[in-house]
């Protein structure tokens, strides 16, 4: 079974040609309430990242993966982040970059493929999601692909002056469908 690869998607390490991607996703400021950023980073940082990308998810306790199309177009990021071997859990994120690429399942396929790779082969019980309240196609995401919202952290984000709540979204390895 080759858990990396779907039907219209792959999943696959970081590259160095990955740089300007990645250059491009970390400084647009409109991902920045995504992932709680508050300072562009610089090439020079992003190449050190890369150059350590290939270290073991139980050394550095996160995993970040390249969404490719079949042509392997570079489309977007999924991480494992807060990844716990003790209680066998970790956070999950995703990001499909550009507006175009979204709503065609690919985010989905995506996540499919990295839950199954996460309780196959790195043996978790669980995985989690913070998704903010505004955000309903994420939460329409994660919900189709088993997980189940389990709480509400209020005015848990300071975002452009307000307070934002944030969701946290929970599947456990017996109850994926």
């Amino acid at each position: 079974m080759v858990t990396l690869s779907g039907t219209n998607i792959d999943l696959r390490a970081l590259e160095p040609e990955d740089l300007d991607f990645i250059y491009y996703i970390e400084n647009n400021e409109t991902f920045w309430e995504l992932s709680t950023t508050q300072t562009p980073y610089s090439k020079f940082l992003i190449r050190q990242y890369l150059e350590n990308a290939h270290r073991d998810i139980y050394e550095v306790k996160q995993l970040r993966l390249a969404i490719c199309g079949k042509d392997e177009a570079l489309m977007g990021l999924i991480d494992l982040f807060d990844f716990d071997p003790v209680h066998k859990r970790a956070g999950i994120g995703i990001l499909i970059a550009e507006k175009e690429d979204r709503g065609k399942g690919y985010g989905k396929e995506a996540l499919k493929l990295l839950i199954t790779y996460a309780f196959t082969h790195l043996n978790l019980h669980q995985l989690y999601a913070n998704i903010s309240a505004e955000n309903i196609n994420s939460q329409h995401l994660f919900e189709t692909c088993g997980f189940e919202k389990i709480g509400v952290k209020k005015d848990w984000t300071f975002v452009s002056g307000t307070y934002k709540d944030e969701l946290l979204y929970q599947i456990i390895q017996n109850n994926v469908h």
